[in-house]
């Protein structure tokens, strides 16, 4: 069977349309862009958008078929990453 949107330029979705493709809120998807943890974006026109192959590739990486499955990937929670602090080796939170 043939992809009947061969041909045609890609379909990009902003927030809240992406946010609802994937089945989460446009705030979960807006911090997973703040932390580097989401889907790759682009800005147009300082608009951010998602292409929809963009979105079912992130989506992918938390794919497995059971719970003893490692995966290839894994998908992140939407939260800071804490750093490692070079002056005193410390973790902090940022």
């Amino acid at each position: 069977m043939s992809d009947p949107l061969a041909g045609f330029p890609p379909r990009y979705l902003r927030t809240p349309e992406a946010a609802r493709f994937l089945g989460l809120s446009g705030r979960t998807l807006e911090k997973h862009r703040t932390y580097g943890t989401g889907p790759t974006y682009r800005k147009i026109g300082g608009r951010v958008v998602y292409a929809l192959e963009d979105l079912q590739d992130w989506a992918g990486r938390g794919s497995k078929t059971s719970t003893s499955d490692p995966g290839a990937g894994s998908v992140s929670p939407a939260k800071r990453h804490a750093a490692v602090s070079p002056a005193y080796g410390r973790r902090d939170e940022r």
